[in-house]
């Protein structure tokens, strides 16, 4: 090669050099940061999540339609009380709740106004179901709100600390006692806390009511009193046989975080075994708890139906129970539909943010 050739190839490339450098950057998905594809990722994901469970409602709400009609009654013979009620009454109150209706009319009908938040009129409250749902949620959420918060505190402390000391005496305990409680009908146990503690039995006096939300004579701080006194014994029957499960995924999830190698680095630094317990392998370990926290919390709104009942206790629970012996086909469908839509709607939460406690989920 000549010598002045030579000027002209190295010009050549600076010149390819600069055009590399200089100008535009190369448009497409290869030129996007790190970030940028890891953000458009979760997106996706949670578009595809939140398209689940939009999908999710309408399946419950065609299934909470279809399902309760199979229920044996009529719930306009149910209304009349077994009086005598002649063919053109059973037929105008039939026309007056739509129940003369062909089914597809029925179903179409009901769909359109559930949509806009309208589930009719209950036969038997002859009031707006949303209206009763919206008396008795209160009630549903500081019976099931106080237990949810309890027993997730004894569960996951309880949980860590049978993990922990894996094989003991205590660890055996704890274990035993949970699956226990765990597989106690909630109602059966909450009879036999009634007969214990609220009758009384043997030498232990009756010490609390035996149902119901209030006595109906206090007011002021006495009357948050009163409702603390007939919380004391549905409260313990959830968070008897509800942090069980909390406790057995949380010592679980820790017992498989045990042999990890950031456990013997953070030992080997000189840290204490408490401090390495609550800093480095709870936080780990909390991943699966949170899911399950998630379920628990969208079963707050869902009440114990079982538990309210056998307390006479005026929520959800009991509203449903009462709905379902007529059958009051308008509430039951309601409360069907809020039930399952508050666990699903905690699911997809818990779905969604799950990818921001663990980077590795939706990637």
């Amino acid at each position: 090669m000549s010598t002045e050739s030579t000027p002209a190839l190295l010009k050549s490339a600076a010149g390819v050099d600069a055009a590399q450098t200089d100008g535009p950057a190369p448009a497409g998905p290869s030129a996007r940061s790190p970030r940028a594809r890891s953000t458009t990722a979760y997106l996706r994901y949670a578009a595809g999540k939140l398209a689940g469970a939009a999908v999710s409602l309408f399946a419950v709400l065609v299934t909470s339609f279809f399902l309760f009609r199979l229920i044996p009654g009529d719930p306009v013979k149910q209304m009349t009380g077994g009086r005598q009620v002649s063919t053109e009454q059973i037929a105008a109150m039939r026309k007056e709740f739509g129940l003369d209706l062909p089914l597809w009319q029925q179903f179409t009908e009901y769909c359109g106004k559930a949509l806009t938040g309208d589930f009719g009129t209950s036969y038997q409250f002859h009031a707006p179901v949303m209206d009763k749902i919206s008396e008795a949620l209160p009630a549903t959420l500081l019976l099931t709100g106080t237990a949810f918060v309890i027993y997730t505190a004894i569960g996951i402390w309880l949980g860590a600390r049978s993990a922990w000391r894996n094989g003991s005496a205590g660890d055996r305990f704890h274990t035993a006692f949970a699956l226990t409680l765990y597989s106690v009908p909630s109602f059966w146990l909450g009879l036999l806390l009634i007969i214990t503690l609220s009758v009384g039995i043997g030498p232990i006096p009756g010490m609390f009511p035996t149902g119901g939300m209030e006595s109906g004579s206090e007011t002021g701080f006495a009357y948050a009193v009163d409702v603390a006194h007939h919380l004391v014994l549905p409260v313990v029957t959830l968070v008897a046989v509800e942090y069980a499960r909390t406790l057995l995924v949380m010592r679980s999830s820790l017992l498989d975080e045990m042999g990890s190698d950031y456990l013997t680095t953070a030992r080997a630094k000189g840290l204490r075994d408490d401090l390495v317990r609550r800093r480095h392998a709870v936080p780990n370990a909390m991943l699966p708890t949170v899911t399950l926290l998630f379920v628990n919390l969208g079963n707050t709104v869902a009440g114990a139906i079982l538990v309210e009942t056998v307390f006479s206790w005026p929520g959800l629970g009991g509203l449903f129970y009462q709905a379902l012996s007529v059958p009051d086909l308008p509430l039951v469908q309601a409360l069907f539909f809020v039930f399952a839509a508050a666990v699903i709607l905690m699911n997809t939460l818990a779905d969604v943010l799950y990818p921001l406690l663990d980077p590795r989920v939706g990637r």
